[in-house]
């Protein structure tokens, strides 16, 4: 996040109205440039931290390979073992300052093994018609049209291409979260203010001790289909998210949650259905946050377990127009890879302050036919603007730029061949390498052109420490590695330099030969491929990546695929080095850091498998 966003983005999680944009989806391509990366060694002491850390992790992997313990799959790779009780330990941890260490403890593992290669910090760029009203979003990127306002009452929009998944619980992207919260509804949405104010749910009660949540659900609601919406859809929903057979890639957000003896989450509807019960395993500040998080969404048990294909994909029942749902519109055509219309819900419980009658939806992430679809009036609002765009769209009044909470980065596979033959700490050494030659300042001026803030860290600028104030922040509990830089790195311009020269001595260490002129050897290449979906930013991030690294000899190959390919590939490991974007779900490190835990279902990076 933006350092001149800060005070807004600690005081508030939304911008209203038309002023308002959600954060850029990671599915989409924001015009976004790169920054130098670069890391400063003028102070000794943050360099022998650095290296503490390190060392610490290539310990950790070695004794565990020694005891015979659970490890990932390449001796190149870091054990993983202490990162993910690191992570219990954080969710029921009470005490708000330990707390707190812990998450800069976990941020520090993680970085030190430089998988995580962060380009700058989010930012939401957009372009919506003049005669748009009531367009709101969070910081956490979703957006919110189902009450929007447009001329004759009809919307017509783009968000990103054909979605990954629609099912609330299988969905791990934002553009497939804002057609989630278009057709779905749960216990806990945001209002135009940012505020957490009850959906489905009436009311709650929350224990003296934190521990347990007692919601009674509005009177009457109703699925899309006119059958009743009882508080047995929302236990039913939220056991489904946590049962491993369904493959929620998010399911992990449900640990926070108590559990029975056979797995199933401690959640109970009242027999009448009228009230539904949580029990937690700590004090959870973000606990309704959650609620109104897709994930956590009720779906229809009836149309999940009756859909033909549900034995083999849990999501079938929701691959068509049509499905039941119970949010503000309804899903009533979609032509794969080209349009999706949604029409207004007459069953959705609030009905009467939905004013539109129709939205359509272009799937495209083709910048220049987007672009021109804008500019023809043929779309009133577009969250893709192609590099080539951006010049001109800055001049416009129909563009706005938002603060969001997010970090877009590059990531490395940890089981790549490219690490073969090499100890966790050369590998390690190889990834910090690259993360040295990239010139950040140059990906965020020429190619994202929205003002983004570069990055050294995973956790973004704003996010919140859990105590009133900045997680990204010296003080004296915590000093980054870097402290001038406030980060892992200096990602300046004027440390450019002196961050090449460390990024090849870096690689001699792990074996590499250079000639008399800073070139790698015939004899020692370094040969990798990027990973990217489509679309102009995104393929132009890639081709910095690649001229960054032939600086010093190293060969990229740029692989494109279309949206939902990339997505299958990345998350199956099928990558050595990958385009990456990530929006908190929620206002607390936690949220990125627990997503790299061995059995998450967003651990690209594949640490501990």
């Amino acid at each position: 996040m933006k350092k001149k966003y800060l005070a807004l983005l600690l005081a508030a999680s939304m911008i209203v109205g038309t002023l308002a944009g959600c954060g850029s989806s990671t599915t989409t391509t924001e015009s976004s440039a790169p920054a130098e990366t670069t890391v400063e060694e003028s102070a000794a002491a943050e360099e022998t931290a650095a290296e503490s850390t390190e060392a610490s992790t290539e310990a950790a992997t070695e004794e565990a390979a020694a005891s015979g313990e659970h490890g990932p799959s390449s001796e190149a790779a870091p054990a993983w073992e202490d990162y993910d009780a690191r992570i219990d330990q954080i969710r029921v941890e009470t005490d708000l300052a330990a707390r707190e260490a812990l998450m800069h403890e976990a941020e520090d593992e993680l970085m030190s093994t430089w998988a995580i290669m962060p380009l700058y910090y989010y930012n939401d760029v957009y372009m919506q018609s003049e005669d748009i009203g009531n367009i709101y979003c969070n910081l956490f990127g979703y957006k919110y049209f189902g009450f929007a306002t447009a001329p004759g009452n009809t919307l017509s929009l783009q968000i990103a291409s054909e979605p990954d998944r629609l099912d609330p619980a299988l969905n791990s992207t934002v553009d497939g979260a804002c057609l989630a919260i278009l057709a779905f509804a749960g216990l806990y949405t945001y209002d135009e203010n940012g505020q957490l104010v009850p959906d489905l749910a009436e009311s709650v009660e929350e224990s003296e001790d934190g521990m347990t949540y007692t919601f009674t659900m509005k009177d009457g609601l109703m699925w899309s289909d006119g059958t009743p919406l009882t508080a047995a859809d929302v236990e039913y929903s939220w056991q489904r998210l946590a049962d491993p057979n369904t493959g929620a890639d998010y399911a992990y957000l449900a640990d926070v949650i108590a559990k029975n003896d056979d797995g199933t989450l401690q959640v109970e509807a009242s027999e009448d259905g009228k009230t539904f019960t949580v029990s937690l395993t700590a004090p959870c500040a973000y606990f309704l946050d959650l609620c109104a998080f897709p994930a956590f969404y009720p779906v229809p048990q009836a149309s999940v377990e009756g859909a033909e294909g549900a034995t083999d994909n849990p999501g079938a029942w929701c691959t068509e127009a049509g499905f039941v749902s119970s949010g503000p519109m309804v899903c009533t055509g979609w032509t794969h890879n080209e349009s999706m219309t949604y029409e207004k819900n007459p069953n959705y419980y609030d009905a009467d302050k939905v004013t539109l009658e129709k939205i359509d939806f272009m799937l495209s992430d083709d910048d220049t036919a987007v672009w021109n679809a804008f500019m023809d009036g043929s779309l009133q609002f577009i969250d893709t603007i192609g590099t080539d765009n951006m010049a001109t769209a800055k001049e416009m009044p129909e563009y706005h730029n938002v603060p969001t909470l997010g970090t877009y980065y590059a990531g490395f596979n940890v089981n790549s061949p490219i690490f073969e033959g090499k100890t966790v700490q050369q590998a390690a050494d190889m990834r910090k390498a690259m993360n040295l030659l990239v010139d950040r300042q140059y990906i965020v001026d020429t190619i994202a052109q929205a003002d983004q803030e570069i990055a050294n860290t995973f956790i973004p600028t704003g996010m919140g420490d859990g105590q009133g104030g900045e997680f990204r922040a010296n003080d004296d509990a915590y000093t980054y590695p870097n402290e001038e830089a406030v980060g892992y790195f200096d990602p300046s311009p004027e440390a450019y330099d002196a961050n090449v020269e460390e990024a090849i001595s870096l690689l001699e260490g792990a074996g590499y030969v250079f000639d008399e002129n800073g070139m790698l050897s015939e004899e020692t290449p370094i040969n990798l491929t990027y990973l990217t979906n489509e679309g102009t930013g995104n393929v132009a991030i890639g081709e910095a990546l690649q001229q960054d690294f032939a600086v010093i000899g190293i060969n990229l190959t740029i692989e494109t695929r279309e949206w939902s390919v990339f997505l299958n590939e990345r998350k199956d490991g099928q990558f050595d080095f990958a385009r990456e974007g990530w929006l908190a779900d929620y206002n607390d490190p936690i949220n990125m850091l627990e997503m790299w835990t061995t059995e998450s279902g967003n651990n690209d990076m594949q640490f501990g498998r």
